[in-house]
């Protein structure tokens, strides 16, 4: 029962000090998690794709696959509930002073403050990813990079780039996962067949 507690605790953390929504809770999920030994830095990448992937929030899905993965059922209830109660009990304090709360220069001098954390979050989140989703190692420069993964990458943001000027094929986020995967599907299922030939002769 450890765990349960260790996992609302965790997630009750990440969800108070964390502000600027889901993606900017991916640095502080990503260090907590993985310092834990509950997750490699890899397996991140595969819970934001696929919480990404299905409908409701990014953070919320994100800690009840990783709560699923450490104690089934109740994990995942223990890390939602810990992730969402630090809104859910800030809410129910100032929502009836909201209005009156911002008024105060100091916590618009706050919030504004905020903000730029908030992005630098997010950007450490985006280059974090990028390194561990193309296999980028600085230390070892480019032997490793996934260069599949980094051509399908180009291509979807190409997509994404002439959809935006020309108006056409309408690259929402589902799209994009939907392309990505296919070309995911296609391009490793082909280096995977040309390996095979090639340990064949």
């Amino acid at each position: 029962m450890r765990i349960l507690f260790d996992l609302f605790i965790t997630f009750f953390k990440i969800g108070l000090f964390t502000i600027g929504g889901g993606y900017a809770m991916i640095p502080l999920i990503t260090e907590t998690v993985v310092n834990k030994g509950w997750c490699a830095e890899t397996d991140i990448i595969d819970y934001i794709a696929v919480a990404e992937s299905i409908p409701g929030p990014f953070s919320l899905n994100a800690s009840t696959f990783i709560g699923m993965e450490q104690f089934g059922v109740a994990g995942a209830v223990s890390a939602a509930l810990g992730l969402v109660m630090p809104s859910f009990i800030i809410i129910l304090v100032i929502a009836k002073y909201l209005l009156k709360f911002l008024e105060y220069k100091g916590v618009l001098a706050a919030l504004n403050g905020i903000r730029p954390a908030v992005i630098g979050l997010m950007v450490s989140a985006v280059v974090s990813i990028g390194l561990t989703a193309f296999n980028i190692d600085i230390a070892r420069g480019l032997s490793n990079i996934d260069f599949i993964g980094v051509f399908i990458f180009l291509c979807v943001l190409g997509l994404y780039i002439i959809s935006r000027k020309t108006g056409r094929f309408n690259m929402n986020a589902y799209k994009i996962i939907l392309v990505s995967a296919v070309l995911g599907i296609i391009f490793y299922a082909l280096r995977d067949f040309a390996f095979t030939v090639i340990l064949q002769y």
